[in-house]
């Protein structure tokens, strides 16, 4: 996790914002806790793509099926507000690495952590497929890998 810089938020939405845990090409993901102290993924849509109408009723249309995604294999949408001057979309934290992490610091996997693996990627596929939604950018580094399974984050929203 990155330190804040004096450019990025304190606060989004109804969360405080602990550091910033990457950039993708849709904007910058934050660590960020509910008043309860639950801790959040906060993903931020970049000031071109908010200032495009069509984006936000996309954003808004997937947002909402993204709700609907209820497996074990993925990180749920906690909440968002794509109605925001910048908006936002809060999943489950999963603090794990990457599958992309794993290999590059491990090499290659024996055959049965793969099946394994691939077992939870097809689940929490057909979850995010049952929801109206395909996942448009299913890569290693959007896998995170859990004791209990892998989690598919990241969906590739708008």
């Amino acid at each position: 996790m990155e330190q804040l810089t004096q450019h990025d938020p304190r606060r989004i939405g109804p969360f405080e914002v602990l550091g910033r845990l990457g950039a993708g090409g849709m904007g910058l993901v934050y660590l960020a806790r509910s008043a309860s102290g639950r801790r959040v993924a906060i993903k931020t849509v970049r000031t071109e793509l908010a200032e495009d109408q069509l984006f936000r009723v996309r954003f808004t249309r997937e947002v909402e099926a993204a709700r609907a995604v209820s497996g074990f294999y993925t990180a749920a949408v906690v909440d968002a507000d794509p109605r925001a001057a910048v908006p936002w979309l809060a999943t489950a934290y999963v603090p794990a690495p990457s599958l992309e992490e794993i290999i590059n610091e491990c090499g290659p996997m024996p055959t049965q952590a793969v099946r394994w693996l691939a077992a939870g990627i097809a689940e929490a596929l057909q979850s995010i497929h049952g929801a109206g939604l395909v996942h448009r950018d299913l890569k290693p580094s959007n896998v995170l890998v859990v004791e209990d399974g892998p989690r598919v984050i990241d969906f590739g929203i708008a």
